[in-house]
């Protein structure tokens, strides 16, 4: 199933409390458990300005969904084409 980067712009995301971020994240929860497993939630990073989720999905169109029904931004969608690290340089 295709990987998926989303690019959330989301001002003042880096100072969002503990419980700021707890509240979103069960909110994306509860989405994710009324879309069923086809969509599953990886991981995010927040930055400054910006909430970086991967995702995996069938298609751009079950992220957006997703964004749509949790009420967050989802300024970029871009599928995951390859994934590398250190190791692909060995």
């Amino acid at each position: 199933m295709p990987k998926f980067l989303i690019e959330r712009e989301i001002p003042g995301a880096g100072q969002l409390s503990a419980n700021d971020l707890k509240g979103i994240s069960a909110k994306s929860c509860s989405v994710i458990e009324e879309l069923g497993p086809q969509v599953q939630w990886v991981q995010s990073y927040v930055t400054g300005d910006k909430v970086y989720c991967v995702y995996i999905a069938p298609d751009e169109a079950a992220v957006r969904k997703h964004a749509e029904m949790g009420g967050f931004p989802a300024n970029r969608v871009s599928e995951v084409r390859a994934v590398i690290d250190p190791a692909t340089a060995e």
